[in-house]
Order: C-alpha cells, then sequence, then structure tokens
C-alpha cells in the first residue's frame, strides 16, 4: 500500500526520470531487489478521489513498462499510470506503526481523507 501526499512543489527532473526517489526508497528498492523481484508502480481506478497507487513484485518488465533506474535501484512503472505518476517523487516512510512507499504527487487535485486516494 501506498500513502498519497499531494504537494504544491515543482520538481526538477533530471531527463529520463519519470519519478525520481529518495535515498531512503532506493535503499528499499535495492533491498528488495536481492529477492530477485522488480517493483511495478501502477494506479487503479478505487478509493473515494478515484485512483490509488498499486505496487507489485514481477520477474519482468512488461512491454510497455517504463524503467526507472537510480543509484541501481530499478522500479517499473506500468503504462497506463504513468500520466498520473509523472513528476512524483518516490519516498520510504518507516515508523513505530508502519512501513511504505509514499508518493509526492504535485499533479493531485484533490485526494481523500484517509490519504488512500486522489484525483489528477
Amino acid at each position: 500500500m501506498a500513502l498519497v501526499r499531494g504537494s504544491m512543489l515543482l520538481l526538477m527532473l533530471p531527463l529520463g526520470s519519470a519519478c525520481p526517489q529518495t535515498p531512503r526508497a532506493v535503499s528499499r528498492v535495492t533491498e528488495l531487489a536481492k529477492q530477485d523481484s522488480i517493483l511495478r508502480v501502477g494506479v487503479k481506478k478505487k478509493g473515494c478521489s478515484g485512483l490509488q497507487y498499486s505496487l507489485d513484485y514481477v520477474k519482468d518488465k512488461q512491454r510497455f513498462d517504463e524503467e526507472v533506474i537510480q543509484d541501481g535501484a530499478r522500479v517499473l512503472i506500468e503504462s497506463k499510470a504513468l500520466f498520473s505518476i509523472l513528476g512524483s517523487e518516490m519516498d520510504y516512510v518507516q515508523d513505530k506503526l508502519s512501513a511504505q512507499f509514499v508518493f509526492h504527487n504535485p499533479n493531485i487535485k484533490e485526494s481523500c481523507g484517509c490519504g488512500q486516494s486522489f484525483m489528477v
């Protein structure tokens, strides 16, 4: 499960980077890759606001997936989710009660109160 965080910050993206990752996210993705799995990010029509992030582990890249490699951490972005995720920053947050990937998405126009779904 991934948490949605809206942001009004303008992100300066490196050329070719659809979804930059924080150092914590890079570390966690690299750790997960040791299990011979690739993290694949997508969106599904779900929740109060219409869209919800989905995270899956896959073995191979699908035909139209966008591949983001940053500091050795490999993440796939589902093709139909690309426009919803473009410009987002992926983070990994861990506290006493949970550990989850969080997306800071400047394109969010609306999100639900629980923070699980969004609209762009």
